[in-house]
């Protein structure tokens, strides 16, 4: 082999070799659609601003933002879980529903910490909630991934809920079922922080 033979061969396997890691970082990333963004007062974000083209249903409900943390599926179901059993007003049972507290999500993606600090989460139809850290942790929110240990579909309470036990929550134990769960968006797919 000649040394300019050798020179090159010599280059291509550097450059493959520092290329590995590279790929091998790609493919490690979780697969699927971002399911939740959440946006504002957030300082571990990993994408930019809102872009109208391609956000085009956080646009339309007049979300705005300069940065943002997003989350996938596997993220979230990777984060430590938590099991709720709640009477649904749907059929008047008793369901499993589990995923991370509300509370954790948002502290991963940097929101500040205090009671005070205001969230809105919006869900796919439109409908949102206006509350604060203090009142989320409270009432122990969780963001269910599942429901009697399934995915929950797009077009019926998933694929994210957010809501608390409200059978064990006293002021809600004592509505009527219809009532208990006016201020759990299903269908959730953005959280807007911003300081209080």
């Amino acid at each position: 082999m000649d040394r300019r033979a050798f020179i090159q061969r010599g280059a291509g396997l550097a450059m493959a070799a520092t290329a590995a890691p590279a790929v091998q970082a790609a493919s490690s990333e979780p697969d699927g659609p971002v399911l939740l963004t959440v946006s504002g007062a957030v300082t571990h974000p990993n994408r930019g601003p809102l872009d109208p083209a391609s956000d085009v249903l956080m646009s339309k409900h007049g979300v705005q933002f300069d940065r943002a943390r997003t989350y996938r599926y596997a993220t979230l179901a990777a984060m430590a879980q938590h099991t709720i059993a709640p009477t649904l007003e749907y059929d008047g049972r008793a369901h499993t529903l589990r995923g991370p507290r509300l509370s954790t999500v948002l502290a991963d993606a940097g929101a500040p910490a205090g009671a005070a600090t205001q969230v809105t989460l919006r869900a796919f139809d439109g409908y949102t909630l206006e509350s604060r850290v203090g009142e989320i942790e409270r009432l122990g929110f969780i963001l269910a991934l599942t429901l009697d240990d399934t995915p929950m579909a797009l077009g019926g309470l998933g694929p994210l809920w957010a809501l608390y036990d409200a059978d064990r929550i006293p002021e809600f134990a004592a509505r009527p079922l219809p009532e208990r769960f006016a201020g759990c968006p299903w269908g959730l797919y953005s959280i807007h922080v911003v300081p209080g």
